[in-house]
C-alpha cells in the first residue's frame, strides 16, 4: 500500500550536516542533565512500597495527598489506578520506619479519615538491594541488546552500516533519557520496557532503508553515494510514514485513554517512535555516508573460478 501516490525527490542528504549539529545539541544537552541530576527512578529502582486501594466513592486525589502529607508522607506519590475509585499510592523507603508495618499505618490513617470502608487490594514493598540489582540489570540489558544488534547487522550487511545502526540506536537512547531527565518524569520498569521497544521499532525501521541503500548501490550504475542514498530513502518514505502514523495512532491511544499508570510508558513510546524515525533517515544513513560507503563495498566477492574464465565462459 503506498501512502504517497506520486514518487518523491526530496534530498535527505543535503541537509544532513545541519542534522548532525542538531543532533549534537541534543545529545550534548541530554548527557549533560543525566550527568547533573540523573534520573527520576521510580519506586522500582530505589525502593518503597505500593499500596493500591479501592474506594466505594469517587476519590479526591488532592485531598487524599492532602491526608497523606498531614500523617506525615509528604513524598508520598497518588494516582488512580484503572478507575476513578481505585487508587495505587506509592512510597519511598523510610530508613526510620519498618517497611512491612508502613502499608497498615497508612491504611489506618486513611481509613480514619474516611467515614466508608477502604478495601485494600494489593501491597508490595521492593527493597532497595532490589532497586540496585534492577538499575543493573536494566543497563545490561540495554548494552548486551546494542551488542547482538551490532553481530547482527554486521553478518547481513557491511560493518560500516552495523556502526550506522548502532550509532541510531544510541542516539534515540540517549535523547530518551535525557527528555525523562530534563522533565523529572518518574522512570520506573514500564519506561525501560518501553526504551526496549524504541530500540526493537528503531532497529527494524533502519534495517529496512538499509536494504533498500543496498539494493539501489547495485541496481544504479551512475550517481555519487549521496544521490543513491536520496533515491533510497525516497523509495522508503511511504512505508516509513505509513509504519510511523499508524503505531503513533495507537499509542495515542495509550497515551489519552490508558491511564496514569502507563502515562510515562506511552510517552516514551510516543518520543521513541518520533526520534527512531528520525534517527534512520537522518542519523543512520548519514553516519554511513560519513564513513564512505559505496557501491564497491556492497558488491559480491568475485569467486576464483570466475578469474580463470575466458570471455565466452568457458574455463582454462
Amino acid at each position: 500500500m503506498q501512502f504517497l501516490k506520486n514518487e518523491t525527490n526530496i534530498q535527505f542528504m543535503s541537509k544532513r550536516r545541519l542534522a548532525a549539529i542538531f543532533s549534537a545539541i541534543l545529545i550534548i544537552a541530554s548527557i549533560t542533565s543525566l550527568a547533573v541530576q540523573g534520573l527520576n527512578f521510580g519506586i522500582d529502582f530505589t525502593g518503597g512500597t505500593m499500596i493500591e486501594l479501592g474506594y466505594q466513592e469517587q476519590v479526591d486525589l488532592n485531598q487524599l495527598r492532602s491526608d497523606l502529607t498531614e500523617g506525615g508522607y509528604p513524598d508520598a506519590t497518588v494516582q488512580n489506578f484503572g478507575s476513578i475509585h481505585d487508587v495505587l499510592i506509592r512510597l519511598p523507603v523510610i530508613e526510620t520506619q519498618n517497611m512491612a508495618q508502613l502499608s497498615n499505618e497508612v491504611v489506618s490513617m486513611l481509613q480514619a479519615k474516611n467515614e466508608t470502608e477502604i478495601d485494600v487490594r494489593r501491597v508490595e514493598f521492593v527493597g532497595p538491594q532490589v532497586g540496585e540489582e534492577l538499575t543493573e540489570q536494566g543497563g545490561l540489558a540495554m548494552l548486551y541488546a546494542l551488542f547482538g544488534i551490532l553481530i547482527y547487522v554486521s553478518l547481513r550487511f557491511e560493518y560500516r552500516f552495523a556502526i550506522g545502526s548502532v550509532v541510531a540506536l544510541i542516539h534515540d537512547v540517549v535523547l530518551t533519557l535525557g527528555f525523562f531527565s530534563l522533565t523529572r518524569i518518574e522512570f520506573d520498569l514500564t519506561v525501560l520496557a518501553a526504551i526496549l521497544a524504541i530500540i526493537g521499532y528503531s532497529l527494524n525501521d533502519t534495517i529496512v532503508v538499509f536494504d533498500r541503500i543496498r539494493e539501489t548501490f547495485l541496481r544504479m550504475r551512475k550517481g555519487s553515494s549521496e544521490e543513491i542514498v536520496n533515491r533510497a530513502l525516497n523509495d522508503t518514505l511511504s512505508r516509513t510514514m505509513m509504519t510511523s502514523l499508524t503505531t503513533l495512532l495507537v499509542v495515542l491511544a495509550l497515551f489519552s485513554f490508558g491511564g496514569e499508570v502507563i502515562h510515562a510508558f506511552s510517552i516514551a513510546l510516543l518520543l521513541g517512535i518520533i526520534i527512531g524515525t528520525y534517527s534512520s533517515i537522518y542519523i543512520a544513513s548519514n553516519t554511513i555516508l560519513a564513513m564512505g560507503v559505496s557501491k564497491e563495498d556492497l558488491l559480491p566477492p568475485v569467486k576464483d573460478d570466475d578469474e580463470n574464465a575466458n570471455p565466452d565462459g568457458s574455463q582454462v
